[in-house]
């Protein structure tokens, strides 16, 4: 059986632990497909799509930098991937490309279910308003949070971000707001990181108001890049998670894109950790 070619598009991308998610996903649903990593040039994210799908690619995953310019790539865009503005999952159907965003609701699900934090009713603090921060707003909103602040280093971004979503903030009666990130913050009941500064090893520089004990504290990255963050909030009685189950979660939901079947996230996500503690 000829296996189709999937590919996690980004720079860098050498540390993606999707391949062996989609490797796990494939055995345990019966699929035939081959995902490797693309490093792309950070001017050449296009170019190095182009070549992929040339070549047989049938799809791809994007993470960062590239969510924002993987919208231009794509013939059609799902609701969510129009309302974020980002993509992270792409779907070559011919001439077509389908763009899709599936972080949203993998951070949703691993807030809920993985870590068994209901986020109706609840006051969050996004902190972030890049591709990341964008794709998991609308989802976060349609969970029906009472409030969500949107905390950015750069307010005017995140002024843009809440404005893009304010109609469907109004229309779930959801709160939103945008502040700069180190603004006075009252406690929050769940703090989400999707700023870039787990990846680059900075300090994120939010208030300690932010937090009380139990506040669930969820950095959106894993492994040594989501320590700092996740040591940061523990030491300050709130509860750490990494994104580790979102990722699994989002790359669950983008495997049905692809493939039409959905496969189980909870017995990957399991055995990832357990790979991840071992080694």
């Amino acid at each position: 059986m000829i296996a189709d070619r999937y590919a996690v598009v980004g720079h860098p991308v050498e540390h993606s632990k999707s391949p062996w998610i989609h490797a796990r996903f494939a055995a345990l649903t019966g699929q035939a497909l081959r995902y490797d990593k693309l490093l792309a040039p950070l001017d050449g994210f296009a170019a190095t799509v182009a070549r992929f799908r040339s070549e047989g690619g049938r799809g791809c995953n994007v993470t960062v930098p590239f969510k924002f310019d993987a919208v231009a790539m794509a013939t059609t865009l799902s609701d969510r991937a129009r309302l974020a503005g980002a993509c992270n999952t792409l779907r070559f159907d011919g001439a077509a490309a389908f763009g899709d965003n599936t972080d949203g609701v993998g951070l949703v699900r691993d807030i809920e279910q993985g870590a068994g934090r209901r986020l109706a009713g609840s006051r969050v603090v996004l902190a972030g308003a890049g591709g990341a921060a964008a794709g998991v707003l609308g989802p976060m909103l349609q969970a029906g949070p009472a409030e969500v602040v949107v905390a950015n280093r750069t307010l005017p971004k995140a002024q843009a971000l809440v404005e893009r979503h304010a109609g469907l903030a109004r229309t779930l009666g959801v709160a939103l707001q945008a502040v700069a990130l180190d603004a006075p913050l009252d406690a929050a009941d769940i703090v989400v990181n999707a700023t870039a500064s787990s990846l680059a090893g900075d300090t994120l520089p939010l208030p300690v108001s932010v937090l009380r004990a139990g506040t669930l504290a969820y950095d959106m990255m894993y492994g040594a890049a989501a320590q700092g963050f996740l040591a940061w909030a523990a030491g300050r009685g709130a509860e750490p998670r990494d994104g580790l189950g979102m990722l699994v979660e989002q790359a669950a939901e983008s495997f049905e894109v692809w493939r039409g079947v959905r496969p189980p996230a909870a017995p990957v996500l399991r055995e990832l950790r357990a790979l991840l503690q071992a080694g």
